[in-house]
């Protein structure tokens, strides 16, 4: 039989020997932590590049990209018309019949092809349907025949009663 008295005293010795152990780990996690963390700042600040070196882009070249993203969206091919006013005062009409990064080229209605640079185009100006425009009409002609169908129906069902 265990006394009442060496069973407390076994508790007792149990949870000092729960606590040391609990207070052990925590000391070994924060060293852990600490290391990390030192270790994380020796490399990042190592790595760190200021931004205030980058150079920001003219107006000339953004206006340059904006004219060739217009081309890439209006796509290539004899379907899509364009109208190409140059910083030169010149148009060019018809379509683009290829484009590459620094140039494209539009052909007109007589077959005469013009290779213009990015650079020199002050305005784009196009006629493409976007693939959520061509969904649209098409969505659109769907609901449209199903009401007329259903209109149809309704007609001849009252006709009939």
């Amino acid at each position: 039989m265990i006394r009442q008295g060496n069973l407390s005293r076994q508790i007792e010795h149990r949870g000092n020997i729960a606590h040391q152990t609990t207070s052990l780990v925590r000391q070994n996690m924060v060293k852990h932590i600490s290391t990390l963390f030192l270790i994380g700042s020796i490399f990042g600040f190592g790595t760190h590049v200021p931004t205030f070196t980058q150079t920001k882009p003219t107006k000339q070249e953004e206006k340059t990209t904006k004219v060739r993203e217009k081309i890439k969206k209006l796509g290539i091919g004899d379907r899509t018309r364009i109208k190409v006013k140059l910083y030169s005062g010149t148009t060019h009409q018809g379509y683009v019949s290829g484009a590459n990064d620094d140039d494209f080229v539009v052909v007109d209605q007589e077959g005469k092809s013009s290779t213009l640079r990015y650079a020199d185009v002050d305005t784009v100006g196009g006629k493409n349907l976007s693939t959520g425009a061509k969904v649209a009409i098409g969505v659109g002609i769907g609901v449209g025949a199903t009401l007329l169908a259903l209109y149809l129906i309704f007609v001849h069902i009252t006709r009939n009663n």
